[in-house]
């Protein structure tokens, strides 16, 4: 069974981490999925960094711009992540967006992340329908869930296609803005949590977007299979080492 899977099926609330590979040094890239996997976290999400991160708010944009300047490429994090699974159980998940996939070619893409032992993609600028017509066959041969994003404004009905077509989970974008921290969620974004939560979906759903402390993580995982930190995390990993990880992991429980 995919590591999403499996990790889906266990009695508990998801704790998932998205850093960017190559902040902040090129080469903290695997230290930091490591210390993570001590750490406990569920599961670790990578970011792929790019020039142009459309969803992504200034903390996430400024790491992604600081990878690129280190020098960090696909091709690199391949190469880093070569032996990680010789050390490293912990489902894992690339964030990226589809220009540099489609530059490093799609199925050298899959075919590398099969090698490395990477379990989905999260692609936010990939549409559902050209995956369906183009691509989906070409990720399940390669064994990749791929995880689509809802918001509050998604209607209905796309939420119900999304739901047929993955087999993982759904990302829930908390609201309608890009990533970062915030204090809380609102009346509104907990409504919108309930309203998914009573559609009884088939696959589970974890929420990300404004996930940064105890509070928020609680409010989020209420009715929802689990949340991401970003922001939050990368905020951290700014002014403290990785060996410090674990300290900051355990505020969420």
């Amino acid at each position: 069974m995919n590591r999403i899977n499996s990790k889906l099926q266990e009695d508990k609330k998801i704790l998932s981490i998205y850093f960017t590979a190559g902040y902040p040094n090129l080469d903290d890239t695997t230290k930091i999925i490591s210390e993570l996997e001590k750490s406990g976290v569920d599961m670790i999400e990578i970011g792929l960094p790019f020039s142009d991160p459309i969803a992504d708010g200034p903390t996430i944009q400024a790491s992604s711009t600081k990878a690129l300047q280190n020098g960090m490429t696909t091709k690199l994090l391949f190469e880093q992540l070569i032996k990680i699974r010789e050390k490293v159980k912990t489902p894992l998940i690339i964030m990226g967006y589809f220009n540099p996939i489609m530059q490093f070619g799609l199925e050298n893409f899959c075919q590398k992340c099969q090698e490395v032992g990477i379990d989905g993609l999260i692609i936010p600028d990939l549409p559902l329908e050209i995956y369906e017509s183009d691509y989906k066959e070409l990720f399940e041969t390669y064994d990749l869930k791929n995880i689509f994003l809802i918001t509050p404004q998604t209607s209905d009905e796309r939420i119900l296609k999304i739901d047929a077509i993955s087999n993982s989970f759904i990302y829930m974008v908390s609201s309608s803005s890009v990533t970062g921290n915030q204090i809380g969620f609102n009346e509104i974004q907990e409504d919108y949590f309930e309203r998914i939560a009573s559609m009884n979906l088939k696959n589970s759903q974890i929420i990300g977007f404004g996930i940064s402390d105890k509070k928020t993580f609680q409010q989020a995982t209420k009715h929802q299979k689990g949340a991401i930190i970003g922001s939050g995390f990368i905020n951290f990993i700014n002014d403290n080492a990785a060996s410090n990880i674990s300290n900051y992991i355990n505020n969420f429980f």
